[in-house]
């Protein structure tokens, strides 16, 4: 099964997680097989924010909410189960100065071409 594991963290922490470790981490989960993407994002400031209500498209600068913890990167892994997801999403570094958020992933498109019977 396939699970996204936001990272979160204060920005200003991020420094005490050297890219090199990060970098490791990413090429032994890589390695074990249960990576299947990985992205770091730029810094919060970078952020753009769409909405659309009643058909008018609004472009706001920044983040959708003001927060002390920002998403910073993410993994798409796959691991058996929400059991072994948690183990992999552990090990991830930020882990240790912010948060990691498992969320499965739904199979949007299957669901799609079986409901038209393709």
């Amino acid at each position: 099964m396939k699970y996204l594991c936001l990272v979160y963290a204060e920005e200003s922490a991020l420094a005490s997680c050297p890219d090199e470790e990060c970098l490791a981490y990413f090429e032994s989960v890589n390695d074990s097989g249960h990576c299947q993407f990985a992205e770091a994002l730029e810094s919060v400031q970078t952020a753009t924010t769409v909405r659309v209500r009643a058909g008018s498209l609004s472009v706001t600068d920044g983040p959708f909410a003001e927060t002390k913890e920002q998403l910073t990167g993410f993994y798409l892994i796959e691991a058996q189960d929400l059991n072994e997801a948690i183990q992999l999403a552990g090990r991830i570094p930020p882990a240790r100065i912010g948060s990691i958020e498992i969320r499965p992933i739904r199979n949007l498109a299957g669901r799609v071409r079986n409901a038209d019977g393709l």
